[in-house]
């Protein structure tokens, strides 16, 4: 059995998500395997994930993909871009309708097998503050995605393309107009 038949077996946050407010079951979405060139190192699946099975098959992965510049074949090629959240599965919405943190002891069973079983990539893409907090140590967002310079091409920290960040992409514009480009090319570069 590999790590992703493991993942996708696994049932570690049943409990868990039952008491959360969408009352939901695990269904962990995985989507790697050894040998792709880019790494999406996100958050959790969200609910349209969680139903299709699909990471980022959302507008937030419209979004996204446009940021890489990659259309959805090439996207969701495992042999080319290999998408590991710090959990696997969708956490669920609170009384609110927000969407949960993903739990903590996904990242401490899964990430660094995923991770090895996936192995040295080109370009890595860290989304939101989870998965930049996991290979970076704490720090502030903003701070990280307007310091791009100083970890490319290696290496991009990137805010969540969740339309809830509208608002921050009018706020820092630097990130459209001189991120972007680089990272569009890099990853042009890595797939080639």
């Amino acid at each position: 059995m590999t790590v992703t038949d493991e993942i996708a077996a696994c049932r570690h946050c049943a409990d868990r998500f039952a008491a959360t407010h969408t009352a939901h079951r695990p269904a962990p979405v995985v989507w790697f395997q050894p040998g792709a060139r880019v790494l999406v190192a996100s958050q959790a699946p969200g609910m349209r994930a969680h139903q299709s099975g699909k990471p980022f098959d959302d507008p937030s992965g419209v979004r996204l993909r446009a940021w890489m510049g990659l259309d959805e074949e090439t996207f969701w090629n495992k042999e080319k871009v290999a998408i590991v959240p710090m959990g696997f599965c969708f956490p669920g919405y609170d009384a609110k309708g927000s969407d949960l943190p993903p739990p903590r002891d996904c990242a401490k069973l899964w990430r660094a097998r995923a991770l090895d079983h996936v192995g040295e990539v080109a370009v890595t893409l860290l989304i939101g503050g989870y998965a930049q907090d996991w290979h970076l140590g704490r720090g502030r967002v903003t701070d990280r995605v307007q310091d791009w310079r100083a970890r490319a091409p290696h290496i991009f920290c990137l805010p969540h393309p969740s339309w809830r960040n509208t608002a921050w992409l009018k706020r820092h514009p630097w990130f459209e107009t001189e991120t972007l480009p680089v990272l569009r090319n890099t990853i042009q570069e890595a797939l080639r």
